[in-house]
């Protein structure tokens, strides 16, 4: 960049060099004579009193600086830390250490100045050394004083004799690592555990101790002294602010977050990061308190506490008439910083990646996640690097705490031009737009949404006033006359029955039994229900419906904030609720996926088996991966996620029934692999790599999964089991590595017992699925984990006919691909075996008879569409029966699993014509459309008995024809 400087400053330059140039004389080599670093140094002079005048004090220091190549250069990480160790190891006594500290802050505040006003170093330098200048004050400082208190008062333990250090806390923008260049620095002090000093006749509390040398420490940061400030330093952040002791062990410190913490404390929090003392005590204080600052789930319970400080922000720049004031004014670095954070502090429990202190990397996440529009992220960095330098540049002129525009012309021109601008009028325009640009994203932040123009039918008075009539009802039940003239209005028509469901649910014992709090969000959401379900095609059906699953979810009212703060959802979900009271009792047991309602492009779109893939990869890599039950509610979430979708889309008419068990299959096999990886990982970093039959080991797992059923058959449900078989192809040698080395059959059967562990694990968000292993050779009495050639000679010369119709819709859906496909051609060897036609009519016809008889009700006089006679069973053993008397003819007919496939392929064989095909084709499908829509509705697989009777009439005759007819 160029350094001319205006000729308005030349007065205040020549003035400030004089001073220097006497106090400096030949020191510094006379750098300043070589034409190109004076006219650096004159800009750099013009624009600031504090480095010149610090240079004049101090020419020894600038001396320093301009040998040793400081101005010129970046700090690598830990220079400043290596500097002050050198610097204060001869230091004897506390007085000395207060000079050395200062004379240290002075010549590097001077160095960091220096680079920012001659465009040496950009903002994000600027803001890292000042952040690391104050890291390595605080921790050299805490570390001299803590030996020497040490030696006066004893050293604290804990009361199993661990020895306790402080923990400081660093807040605020300290926190953040965007300190700015006069900032105060917020801190609390904390310590592990309470105990006793060791090591002197009268011991002291660890309580006494480190609120003694905090005292001590602060003295030591920020008094005033002659060599000139520190740091300002402000520890009201701390619990109970001013009242409470200045360090708390980290019991009390969690107790008063749990019992007493308040939402800006959350707020204020999510900066927060250890700075000095003990770091690894730091982060397990950070990691107890994590809970509080980030909740599990969308936090829109934050929404209100947000808007409240939003409205104080407001209240307070125009009851204080802060105007031109860059940090707190309109428009200002707070409204930027409250625009992030609001976010961080609804969405950060559900994605750590906003659990970040820097501003500068929340905005790109939020884009990145869909949150905020890319535009809007690079608007406000665009606008925080303008009002950041801006800050810099005002501080470093007289190294002073201030965010005012100054009025003086001089100065208005002074700081123009260090940013860059030939005029203040320049600089004001540009800064004004700034101001504006960030107000505007700032004021539109937790706004409700708008209605939509077309579903408005009523004014804005008119539904206001119907709004607050509906919660003057609510919370002061009037007569059912008047409260149905109300409903009425609202579009119900039947305001009895919807009067009826109100009265049941305010008297509901879950409902009375709320706080206050939850009571006042239940009130303003009622009348919105109302309203909003006197749109829907049934009212009353939607309302009992949605009210059941406010009643289950009204405990836990950020759910209840959610439906409030998002209108769109309320509708999708009242949409879902006339669809499917399946969808409602699903959503009731798993709250968090009121979230999906949010975004209807994804909502009614199920995602294909790569992007589910890629989903679940996404999500698994944001937590820690050492935390096993996190990782299976990461997994339980992603299915019914992805569940929901299914079922949004199926239940609005978007995907037809074939479709819809295709995704359910998807969804469970990506699943099945990630459960996998998981199992996979943890046996191997304990055990080792096993050895493996085929191949050197086992890289690719040596270990598969089997589907049967409905998801072998790609037929699977939304509340289906899984039948599932585990085979591997181990060796009896030892696994190599890891650990504790196990033999590998042993390897295998515990990877097996995991896999089926996380499966079925309970936890608080609840299963992946009910998981029957029965099918496995042997069923219960066989061990769980079978190896491959096991399998293939059990098939061969134990399986039952039973268990060779099983096989038939069976098939490797994760694992090891080499072993999926040695599965594939057993299974097609097996199912290929010529058989005898007479035995195998008998023996399916014999498991069939005793299915029914265990399975049919006698006096039930509905129709089974499963297991009734001429039902979804008998076409799939006619289906079975067909394929395992004629594969050995045509293998074709079993290279799929399922039964439309099948029944195509014995078609095309010719074994069956084109009518029958097409009748148990169309009947299958049929009765598994039946099936499917009720169980939507939440009712069994039955329906009247004279229903389907001529589909159940041909199929009987097509079962009779096949296995009840001599061949």
């Amino acid at each position: 960049m160029g350094y001319t400087t205006p000729e308005i400053l030349e007065k205040d330059f020549q003035t400030r060099w004089e001073a220097f140039h006497k106090s400096c004389g030949e020191q510094g080599g006379r750098a300043w004579e070589k034409p190109e670093f004076f006219e650096k140094l004159k800009w750099v002079f013009s624009l600031s009193g504090f480095v010149a005048e610090s240079c004049a004090r101090h020419p020894d220091m600038f001396s320093g600086l301009v040998s040793a190549g400081d101005l010129e250069r970046s700090y690598e990480k830990g220079k400043y830390d290596r500097k002050l160790e050198e610097l204060l190891s001869a230091v004897s006594g506390e007085a000395e250490l207060s000079r050395k500290l200062r004379q240290f802050r002075c010549r590097e505040m001077v160095r960091i100045a220096w680079r920012d006003l001659s465009g040496d170093a950009e903002l994000s330098e600027t803001m890292e050394d000042l952040t690391a200048l104050a890291e390595a004050v605080l921790e050299k400082s805490l570390s001299f004083i803590y030996d020497r208190h040490c030696e006066q008062y004893g050293t604290p333990f804990s009361r199993d004799g661990k020895r306790q250090r402080l923990v400081v806390m660093g807040m605020g923008k300290l926190g953040a690592r965007e300190l700015n260049f006069s900032s105060d620095i917020d801190l609390i002090f904390a310590f592990a555990e309470p105990g006793e000093t060791q090591g002197i006749e009268r011991s002291k509390t660890n309580d006494q101790f480190f609120a003694s040398l905090c005292r001590k420490y602060l003295n030591v940061l920020g008094q005033t002294t002659a060599d000139g400030p520190l740091f300002r330093v402000d520890v009201r952040l701390r619990p109970y602010g001013d009242n409470g002791p200045l360090a708390m062990n980290f019991e009390a410190t969690e107790t008063y977050y749990e019992s007493q913490g308040r939402e800006w404390e959350r707020y204020a929090w999510i900066k927060g990061r250890c700075v000095a003392g003990d770091f690894g005590e730091g982060k397990r204080l950070l990691a107890a308190l994590k809970p509080f600052i980030y909740r599990r789930y969308l936090d829109y319970g934050a929404f209100e506490s947000l808007r409240d400080m939003k409205r104080m922000i407001a209240m307070e720049i125009r009851k204080k008439g802060v105007k031109d004031n860059i940090k707190l004014g309109r428009g200002g670095i707070r409204e930027i910083e409250f625009f992030g954070q609001a976010f961080q502090l609804i969405r950060g429990g559900v994605l750590p990646d906003l659990q970040e202190q820097r501003i500068q990397k929340v905005l790109p996440i939020l884009a990145d996640e869909g949150i905020i529009a890319s535009t809007t992220c690079d608007e406000l960095l665009q606008c925080y690097e303008f009002l950041r330098n801006t800050e810099h540049r005002l501080q470093e002129f007289h190294d002073l705490q201030t965010h005012q525009i100054p009025t003086d012309p001089l100065e208005r021109l002074r700081l123009a031009v260090s940013m860059g601008f030939e005029s203040d009028g320049e600089f004001s325009r540009r800064l004004q737009y700034i101001l504006d640009k960030v107000h505007g994203h700032f004021a539109g932040l937790l706004e409700p949404e708008p209605v939509a123009p077309g579903e408005r039918e009523e004014s804005p008075t008119d539904r206001k006033k119907l709004l607050e009539d509906l919660e003057s009802v609510w919370l002061d039940p009037t007569g059912e006359e008047q409260a149905g003239e109300l409903l009425a209005e609202t579009g119900l028509g039947d305001p009895e029955q919807a009067f009826r469901l109100l009265v049941d649910f305010r008297s509901d014992s879950q409902t009375q039994a709320l706080s206050r709090s939850g009571r006042l969000r239940v009130a303003k959401l009622i009348p919105r229900l109302i309203m909003a379900v006197g749109k829907s095609d049934y009212p009353e059906l939607a309302l009992g419906r949605v009210l059941e699953m406010i009643k289950a979810v009204q405990r836990r009212s950020c759910y209840i904030a959610l439906l409030l703060e998002n209108p769109d959802a309320l509708t999708h979900l009242i949409r879902l609720a006339v669809a499917s009271p399946w969808v409602i009792s699903f959503i009731s047991r798993h709250p968090p996926l009121l979230d999906e309602l949010l975004d209807p492009r994804t909502l009614y779109e199920p995602p294909s088996r790569e992007e589910l893939e890629m989903e679940i990869r996404l999500r698994m890599s944001r937590f820690d991966p050492d935390d096993l039950e996190l990782q299976i509610e990461i997994l339980c979430l992603f299915q019914q996620v992805n569940s929901l979708r299914v079922a949004a889309a199926d239940v609005t008419g978007a995907l037809p029934l074939m479709r819809v068990s295709d995704h359910l299959s998807y969804i469970a096999e990506t699943v099945l692999d990630a459960v996998l990886d998981l199992s996979w990982g943890h046996l191997v970093e304990k055990h080792g790599q096993p050895d493996c039959a085929f191949g050197d080991a086992c890289g690719d797992r040596g270990f598969a999964v089997v589907a049967y059923g409905k998801l072998g058959g790609l037929e699977l449900g939304y509340a289906s089991d899984l039948d599932l078989v585990f085979l591997h192809h181990g060796t009896k040698e030892y696994t190599q590595g890891g650990k504790r080395p196990i033999d590998t059959p042993q390897f295998f059967a515990r990877l097996g017992q995991r896999v089926l562990h996380i499966l079925t694990a309970h936890t608080p968000a609840g299963f992946l699925y009910e998981t029957d292993m029965r099918l496995r050779p042997s069923g219960t009495s066989g061990m769980l984990v079978c190896h491959i050639d096991g399998y293939a000679d059990y098939q061969k010369n134990e399986a039952w006919t039973w268990e060779h119709q099983a096989l038939v819709r069976a098939r490797a859906v994760a694992g090891d691909r080499e072993l999926m496909e040695k599965f594939e051609k057993v299974r097609l060897e097996i199912l290929c075996q010529k058989r005898d036609p007479d035995k195998l009519r008998e023996e399916v016809r014999t498991m069939r008879e005793k299915m029914r008889s265990q399975l049919l009700d006698p006096k039930d006089d509905r129709f089974d569409l499963k297991q009734g006679a001429g039902g979804m069973v008998d076409i799939e053993f006619i289906v079975q029966y067909l394929a395992l008397l004629h594969a050995s003819e045509h293998p074709e007919i079993v290279r799929r699993s399922d039964n439309v496939r099948i029944l195509n392929a014995l078609n095309s064989t010719g074994v069956i014509d084109d009518q029958t095909a097409h009748i148990l084709r169309d009947g299958y499908l049929t009765y598994r459309a039946m099936a499917h829509k009720l169980s939507l509705q939440n009712k069994s697989a039955k329906v009247e008995w004279k229903r389907f009777g001529k589909l159940r009439e041909v199929i009987a005759n097509i079962w009779w024809r096949f296995l009840e007819t001599e061949a």
